[in-house]
């Protein structure tokens, strides 16, 4: 059972019986001596998508929602679905784009690595690898020399994502780019 303190962006808990997925997480310290630490969670409910807010301090005890996680394989697009691929016995899933707010822009054909959280038989939500790799479809050209310095500039990526990347990186690159933060990491092989 984990601890409001533990949980983590994508998890998936038991409340009064509904699986709940954290969407957001945002700690907050009160200034007095000995107040404990208060966790404002952002929930959505998997089978209803509607939004709760709740206030946890630190040590509070969560159930882990009764759900399977497979491996799959995003395939394409039919009409406004997206269509997952079971990596092990090939069954298709398809989930709603309204389901993936946040994740849209990190989803590009063939991605793997996606873990599918499945309730009650269907596809109620996905977990994004740790890092994607993308390529870069704009940006301005690369300046000599600015390797040396930390200045940034505005990239657009093949699947629409604006992140700020270093100067030195050219339009065509392909570059790793962190999907819980949105940053560039490195470039890719």
């Amino acid at each position: 059972m984990p601890k409001a303190s533990e949980l983590k962006k994508g998890e998936v808990v038991d409340i009064h019986g509904a699986p709940y997925i954290v969407k957001q997480l945002e700690a907050k310290s009160p200034s007095s001596r000995g107040a404990s630490t208060l966790y404002k969670i952002r929930f959505s409910n998997l089978l209803t998508g509607q939004k709760r807010d709740e206030s946890l301090k630190g040590d509070d005890m969560l159930s882990p929602a009764d759900c399977q996680k497979i491996a799959v394989q995003f395939s394409y697009m039919d009409g406004s679905h997206y269509v997952f691929m079971n990596t092990e016995d090939y069954s298709q899933y398809t989930l709603a784009s309204e389901n993936l707010e946040g994740q849209l822009e990190y989803i590009h054909e063939g991605l793997e690595g996606i873990t599918a959280l499945l309730v009650e038989g269907s596809i109620a939500a996905i977990e994004l690898p740790q890092s994607v790799v993308l390529a870069i479809v704009e940006t301005s050209p690369a300046i000599k020399g600015a390797s040396a310095s930390a200045r940034t500039k505005p990239a657009t990526l093949s699947t629409g994502l604006v992140v700020q990347v270093p100067e030195y990186i050219e339009q065509g690159e392909s570059i790793k780019v962190n999907t819980t933060n949105g940053k560039y990491m490195a470039r890719a092989g």
